[in-house]
């Protein structure tokens, strides 16, 4: 994976390089410069947008191929954004292998953080399944929250990825 990039400017709410059909929603897929900025969860019935870019093209195809095998892993220039703790749990959970999770506080203790931190890390990442945040967890085994929700489509969306990767 190339280095994150940091420092690029606020996209469009609608600004997508393509819309991707999945059994549990439609992926936006924001991209700038040779850069991936966001994968955003839409509704099932949001419209399709075919890859306006080279970029675009692969990232659909890198998705598609997780989809396809859950233990595809991702090869894409990534521009990761946030804080610095943002930037640490999101390197954690990128370690967290397909087919497994980790705890909250797992993560918070390797990182001398604390849960909530963590979840709220979790919830900024504009790079759902890239880093894979639905492969944390709440300490009980439960599954925690997803997306900044604790209930809804957001679960939906996390247990059929955990189930895709048979956790």
């Amino acid at each position: 994976m190339n280095k994150p990039k940091t420092n690029l400017r606020a996209k469009s709410v609608e600004d997508y390089q393509a819309k991707l059909a999945t059994p549990f929603a439609v992926l936006g897929i924001r991209i700038e410069e040779d850069w991936l900025t966001d994968i955003e969860y839409l509704p099932l019935d949001t419209p399709l947008l075919a890859p306006q870019t080279s970029l675009a093209k692969e990232v659909c195809n890198q998705l598609q191929a997780y989809l396809a095998d859950s233990g595809f892993i991702f090869d894409l220039s990534l521009h990761i954004g946030g804080t610095i703790h943002q930037r640490r749990v999101w390197s954690a959970i990128q370690d967290i292998p397909s087919g497994a999770t980790r705890s909250y506080a797992d993560i918070a203790t390797q990182l001398h953080s604390a849960p909530r931190a963590v979840g709220q890390a979790c919830g900024a990442n504009r790079l759902p399944i890239v880093i894979p945040c639905h492969r944390v967890i709440a300490k009980g085994g439960g599954l925690g929250g997803f997306m900044n929700a604790s209930d809804g489509i957001p679960l939906t969306i996390k247990r059929w990825l955990l189930q895709h990767e048979r956790v």
